[in-house]
């Protein structure tokens, strides 16, 4: 089965950018739709953007022009790059298969806060 690392969360004032890295192992990459999750303090967690196995994207509306998902398949990691952050954008980031079906990771912090 997939297994997911994620990594390059930080903290980062409004307005600023970061880009998330998600490293797979354990099962061919490029057969997956992928998805990047968030999980804030006290809210369930929801899927923020997604890429299909033939690299269309879609996005949760709040994140449409900020964040770019991307995947390179022959490095078996998928990015996240995100601009323009706000405040509402706190939260664990974690990546996944599009249906949510691999077992989570630890997810990264992202901290947007002056």
């Amino acid at each position: 089965q997939v297994q997911f690392v994620e990594s390059g969360g930080g903290l980062v004032q409004p307005g600023g950018s970061l880009r998330l890295s998600c490293a797979a192992s354990g099962s061919i990459f490029s057969i997956y739709d992928l998805a990047w999750y968030r999980q804030a303090p006290g809210k369930q967690r929801e899927l923020v953007a997604g890429i299909s196995r033939r690299g269309i994207t879609n996005y949760e509306d709040s994140v449409k022009g900020r964040f770019t998902i991307s995947r390179n398949n022959p490095k078996n990691t998928m990015y996240l790059q995100m601009n323009s952050l706000k405040v509402e954008d706190t939260a664990v980031y974690y990546c996944n298969t599009r249906s949510g079906g691999a077992s989570w990771g630890q997810g990264t912090q992202v901290t947007v806060s002056s």
